[in-house]
């Protein structure tokens, strides 16, 4: 009679199977609470007073609630205002960035086109060689005459190089039968694009639009160096940042006098400042849920081929 061993696993083996979950989950938890307390440091920092955030030691929670910060910031008219611009701008400059930039992709993922190489290199090297700040703003105030008009924040910003790099390298990706048999039906290349290719790059898309909301949004160089003197045309960003540089004028003032110091007693720089990153935060934070999914699915597809 023949006996078969069995290979049973070692205890070894087996302490290994288990433990790595564990030591994972430790130190996936770590990593996330160190991600997340500055984010929840700032928040607290937002809610508490001002006098007794100056004593610093704030941890998750705020150590005495006050809503002074905020108050101070939304009482202001104009940043509902410069909301407003803000939400219409970043709106803009994402649809357009992704029509854009997503038609060219197509066409540069093309092996028909015999130009495509050509024009691919000479957009390539607008990433590595630039003229520099100077001449940019001759072109976009001089030149084109866009200096205090809303079209300076959407022109720029109709293109990316990278962006396009990105989409193309996930079209170039699909399979080359959808679009031959396409125009075997006799589809041209609008109704391409926007039947068959557009659809199958919402992933890549919806990276890319993220990209290029979280910059319009956070942006606020371009209104000062274009519409400084044009109220009407500020950003949120970039009147949150004066506003911040308003408050450390009148905190500086505030040690000479002491009628000064009584009127910055709820809200000093460090809880203005918060509340200005969580304000500017917000918006960001909502929309971003809604392309998580998309987000990891185009950034993994979009730069396996290149």
């Amino acid at each position: 009679m023949v006996v078969q061993s069995v290979n049973r696993p070692s205890k070894g083996f087996r302490r290994r199977d288990w433990l790595f979950p564990i030591v994972n989950a430790l130190l996936l938890t770590l990593l996330m609470f160190i991600t997340l307390y500055p984010v929840i440091n700032t928040v607290a920092y937002s809610f508490n007073d001002g006098t007794d955030a100056v004593r610093g030691h704030i941890g998750l929670l705020p150590r005495k609630w006050s809503l002074k910060s905020y108050q101070s910031i939304l009482s202001d008219a104009n940043v509902f205002h410069a909301a407003y611009i803000s939400v219409v701008k970043t709106i803009i400059t994402t649809v357009l960035n992704l029509l854009v930039t997503g038609m060219l992709s197509f066409t540069l993922s093309r092996r028909e086109y015999v130009l495509r190489k050509l024009i691919t290199t000479l957009l390539v090297l607008t990433m590595y060689v630039n003229a520099g700040l100077i001449p940019n703003y001759l072109l976009i105030s001089k030149t084109l005459n866009l200096r205090n008009t809303f079209w300076v924040y959407i022109i720029p910003t109709m293109f990316s190089c990278f962006n396009m790099i990105v989409i193309r390298t996930y079209i170039a990706g699909l399979p080359d039968a959808l679009v031959e048999s396409a125009r075997i039906d006799g589809a041209g290349d609008f109704r391409v694009y926007w039947q068959i290719i557009f659809p199958l790059c919402k992933p890549v898309l919806a990276t890319v639009a993220l990209f290029v909301a979280v910059g319009s949004w956070n942006s606020w160089f371009d209104t000062h160096l274009y519409c400084g003197t044009e109220k009407d045309l500020y950003t949120l960003q970039y009147l949150l940042k004066m506003k911040l540089a308003t408050t450390n004028q009148s905190a500086n003032a505030a040690k000479s006098t002491a009628e000064a110091l009584k009127s910055t007693t709820n809200t000093t720089p460090v809880t203005i400042r918060c509340a200005i990153t969580v304000i500017s935060a917000v918006p960001i934070l909502v929309v971003y849920p809604f392309l998580q999914r998309y987000f990891v699915t185009g950034m993994a597809l979009g730069s396996v081929k290149g």
